[in-house]
């Protein structure tokens, strides 16, 4: 067995599951009181480790929400990543919104803090914004022209059409409360999710159905 297949010791677990404990109580907690409502001692608590242990793995509770949101982004673009030229549109985009939709509804915490930083002005996240994520969206953005230059869309402007995609799924962890209030149901619902899914793709691919 070569170096590289080796399986991850019992220490490498440990860590790893260590530094998960961390990261989950520091969403949990930044989602709800923001970076400067939330203390290290707090997080370290909640992750049920000692604050010098905590900081063994994030020097800083700056580096610390820092690798919280580049975790969200990360788990947030990989159906976006996942969008290929060789795939069929419509069904790519509707399989995209499922995707989306369930990251909402399996990680609310995760978008509202996404969202806090954002109305904040991205302090924090500004580069990871201006950097990768733009190359991202670029670069899906011109599969998208691809497609309709090849008569599979109709014609759209892509990078508001993955706004209007991010808006619509968010919509649902960002303004739950608000979803609930109105409906008495969230996404944990199946039927109610299976609902806002189908009408959600329903709205967008007869928008994107070539005429």
């Amino acid at each position: 067995m070569k170096v590289s297949e080796k399986k991850p010791g019992r220490r490498s677990l440990a860590v790893a599951a260590k530094r998960t404990a961390i990261v989950n109580a520091a969403l949990s907690l930044f989602s709800q009181f923001g970076l400067h409502g939330t203390r290290v001692e707090q997080v370290a608590a909640l992750a049920e480790v000692s604050k010098t242990n905590l900081l063994y793995y994030f020097p800083s509770k700056e580096q610390l929400y820092l690798a919280v949101l580049q975790e969200i982004l990360a788990v947030w673009l990989a159906p976006l990543r996942a969008l290929q030229a060789d795939q069929q549109p419509l069904e790519a985009i509707n399989h995209y919104i499922r995707l989306k939709l369930e990251v909402s509804r399996d990680h609310p915490e995760a978008s509202r803090l996404f969202c806090l930083e954002i109305l904040q002005g991205a302090p924090v996240l500004q580069g990871e914004l201006e950097g990768g994520l733009r190359e991202l969206v670029n670069e899906k953005a011109e599969l998208i022209r691809f497609w309709i230059s090849r008569g599979q869309l109709a014609e759209t402007d892509p990078c508001q059409l993955i706004f209007m995609l991010w808006s619509v799924t968010q919509h649902y962890a960002d303004f739950a409360i608000q979803v609930q209030a109105i409906t008495g149901k969230t996404l944990q619902d199946e039927a109610f999710f299976n609902q806002t899914l189908n009408n959600i793709q329903s709205v967008i691919t007869e928008g994107l159905r070539p005429r």
